[in-house]
């Protein structure tokens, strides 16, 4: 068994020492002096009890270390030797080269040399027994003890800060090496407390818990920040070892100290610059050569979800990259060239895929091996989903252009047809030929919408706005549904009581949330829900940032979703494209959506979407509110006859001149025609004091209408001017709307439109 004394006083020098890679020379020395194999040591305290034995000593002896440590010397020597031995611990007299004879194991006696030298305080002193046991080989074998034990004094001296106090705290020694860190010469420190050198960086409760610590005759170990003579502050790392009297309180206290100063500012720096990691908005994370995660900074955490104690030291490849071609090619140029930049996909604690901005670098230690990969990871998912919107809207607006070009030439077919249809109505027919016009009409008007489909995307729609209430429109589409739909689809509606208004036009409205709902229909073929929603909301700028087309404000939002079969993802993308369509040839044009996203944006909204296999599609429009009151809408019952004006028309389609002629002959006007602007000019200056408005076509050749309207405003400055056309760039429109102009008409339109327009522009609207 060994003696707990001195297991606490060889602490005092052991304990103090760092870790074995960092060991000086002397260091070692006083190591292997402890752990010498060649010596026979042991140590006896002054009662002449045995307290600890090394194994070359009870190799010696024959004995196990039971059986020697713990007895008396009385019970291995002679009576005399045993006497002796005694007298010398009582009185702390050295001894040198004293034969002893010990018992053995086996009953034979072997005779060692001791050699005494005084390590502690009170009496208490390290014995060798040197090895073999006559004199010559004895002090051959006592020289490399006192090599160890001079290099155990300085090793103290040298490596360490050494200060010992009484049992209050009052210093009685320091060593050369305090002096030189606290920078206080020795007269200044002895006979004062630590408090002398204390820096305030430690609460009371440190000192409390070490006081209580060491007088219980515990070793106190920590690091212990204290503060030099000009203030300058050094760390140490500190081991406390109580010197215990005979009833075992402390009497004594000696503090062994290693300067960590240096280690301590090179850990604050690390710490200072993972602090400022952590503040980066990118993720940041540090890979071994195994892809095992050694670093894992905050950003990370909040963005990717897991914390660094559910990665680290976890494989990369299993935690966190989706396998793809870009993660191969980083790992392989990674290899060739120790840096990669490149995108890569990231899977977040809850399955999430984010698209990151990845920069890769290959750090290596000073002989050039590899040691870890640093990884810095810039979240650009909103950004690839900005310009997924983006080159959806240049695609959209290049065939808008082809679709305008198509469309211009349909209305120029269409609007004669339209109003040709409507006049031989007017005149009495049989029921055959009556029929026969109505379905000429309806077809014109189909084809007639089909067109504005068209314009609308390539332009944008324009309507009569008025303050509507959406609730009303959503209200009227669902008793269409419910009366055409299959009675397998259950169609419910949920509205804020205080629904905000919004300014638009009625009827491109009704055709946005009934187009929403044929499409909802057609994906629930065998029944399920269509929910119709509508509520108030308020867009702040974080959300503005993430949708391109959203501005910050109050909107209406309007849901419309079904529980249908859902919209593959790569379809997704595509669906507000004119002309695209998954329905079978005859059932669709592709036009449908891309309308309603032009309507939605003529009106200053967007329109978002979620859809999931098998799982249904939410549509989300999205319309600014306004806070006026509602506005009723009503309706023309009868077309306004003319007052005999003359109407000087100018088109360069034949047809549409002369129906549009005799549809206003009819309603009672006289009319002028010219084929182009510059026909337009001659005839104005030959009938200009009785021509009561100009109707022109913008879009002509030889001379185009806006041309021609300028050369007219100059030839009259007071000129009524009614522009007509079909489709016009937006450099055109803007040009247009700053001629002062009495009234604009679309093409294709119907007697109708040509005669209340008319009327406003002349400024004789009943």
């Amino acid at each position: 068994m060994t003696d707990p004394l001195f297991e606490q006083n060889k602490q005092l020098i052991t304990a103090a020492s760092p870790p074995a890679q960092a060991f000086s020379d002397s260091e070692q020395a006083l190591i292997n002096w402890l752990r010498c194999d060649a010596i026979a040591l042991h140590w006896v305290k002054s009662n002449g009890k045995i307290g600890w034995a090394n194994q070359a000593l009870l190799d010696v002896l024959g004995y196990s270390a039971d059986r020697y440590v713990g007895h008396t010397l009385a019970e291995f020597v002679s009576p005399a030797s045993a006497s002796h031995l005694l007298q010398a611990l009582a009185t702390n007299t050295s001894l040198q080269d004293y034969p002893v004879q010990l018992q053995c194991g086996n009953g034979s006696r072997q005779t060692l040399y001791f050699q005494s030298q005084l390590i502690g305080p009170g009496g208490q002193m390290i014995r060798l027994s040197l090895v073999p046991s006559t004199p010559a080989s004895a002090e051959l074998a006592l020289q490399p003890s006192l090599h160890d034990l001079t290099n155990m004094k300085l090793a103290l001296e040298q490596f360490s800060i050494v200060a010992i106090t009484d049992a209050a705290g009052v210093i009685s020694y320091v060593n050369d090496k305090f002096c030189e860190i606290s920078q206080y010469d020795r007269p200044e420190l002895i006979g004062q407390t630590h408090r002398l050198i204390n820096s305030g960086h430690h609460p009371k409760e440190f000192f409390r818990q070490m006081w209580a610590t060491i007088a219980q005759g515990q070793i106190w170990k920590g690091e212990i920040k204290n503060q030099a003579k000009d203030g300058t502050p050094y760390w140490v790392d500190t081991t406390i070892v109580p010197f215990l009297n005979a009833q075992g309180k402390p009497y004594q206290y000696v503090a062994i100290r290693i300067d960590i100063t240096e280690r301590k500012r090179s850990e604050a720096q690390i710490q200072e610059q993972a602090t400022l990691l952590d503040q980066s908005q990118d993720v940041i994370l540090v890979l071994d050569i195994q892809d095992r995660i050694l670093f894992w900074n905050r950003s990370a955490e909040r963005l990717l979800g897991w914390t660094r104690e559910e990665v680290l030291q976890h494989n990369a490849g299993t935690v966190l990259f989706e396998a793809s071609v870009a993660l191969r090619q980083a790992y392989s140029t990674l290899s060739q060239e120790d840096k990669w930049h490149g995108e890569l996909l990231l899977r977040t604690k809850v399955g999430q895929e984010i698209v990151v901005e990845s920069r890769w670098t290959l750090v290596r230690d000073q002989a050039g091996r590899p040691t870890s990969i640093l990884i810095v990871n810039t979240d650009i998912t909103q950004k690839k989903l900005l310009e997924l919107q983006f080159l959806r809207a240049q695609r959209m607006e290049s065939i808008g252009t082809l679709a305008g070009g198509i469309a211009h030439d349909l209305n120029n077919v269409l609007a004669p047809i339209l109003m040709a249809g409507q006049l031989l109505q007017m005149k009495p027919q049989d029921a055959q030929s009556q029929q026969w016009l109505e379905v000429l009409e309806t077809s014109a008007r189909r084809g007639s919408d089909l067109v504005k489909q068209v314009l609308s995307f390539a332009r944008g729609i324009d309507g009569d706005r008025a303050i509507l209430q959406v609730r009303h429109i959503v209200q009227e589409i669902k008793q269409i549904a419910e009366e055409t739909f299959p009675r397998s689809i259950l169609i419910e509606t949920n509205f804020s009581q205080d629904l905000w208004t919004v300014c638009g036009d009625a009827t491109q409205l009704h055709q946005v949330f009934m187009n929403l709902c044929v499409n909802a229909r057609d994906a629930m073929p065998a029944g399920g829900k269509l929910s119709l929603q509508a509520d108030n909301l308020l867009i702040d700028e974080d959300y503005a940032q993430r949708q391109i087309e959203a501005k910050t404000g109050a909107y209406v939002r309007i849901t419309v979703a079904d529980t249908g079969i859902g919209i593959a993802p790569d379809v997704l993308n595509r669906i507000f494209e004119p002309f695209f369509t998954t329905k079978e040839v005859g059932k669709g044009t592709g036009m449908g959506l891309s309308t309603v996203m032009a309507i939605i944006k003529s009106h200053c909204g967007f329109i978002t979407v979620y859809s999931h296999i098998d799982r249904g599609t939410e549509f989300q429009v999205y319309l600014p509110a306004v806070q006026d009151a509602e506005v009723q809408l009503v309706k023309e019952l009868s077309l306004p006859n003319g007052h005999n004006e003359l109407i000087l028309v100018v088109d360069d389609e034949a047809s549409i001149r002369e129906i549009t002629k005799n549809s206003l002959e009819a309603q009672s006007y006289r009319v002028l025609t010219a084929k182009d602007g510059i026909d337009a000019i001659i005839q104005y200056a030959q009938h200009k004091d009785q021509i009561s408005l100009v109707m022109i076509d913008v879009m002509m050749p030889s001379m185009d209408g806006v041309t021609a309207i300028r050369v007219l405003q100059q030839m009259n400055p007071q000129v009524k001017i009614m522009a007509v056309s079909g489709l016009m760039s937006n450099d055109q429109l803007t040009e247009v709307a700053g001629m002062n102009l009495s009234a604009f008409l679309s093409k294709p339109f119907t007697v109708r439109d040509l005669i209340i327009t008319m009327q406003s522009a002349l400024g004789d609207r009943p």
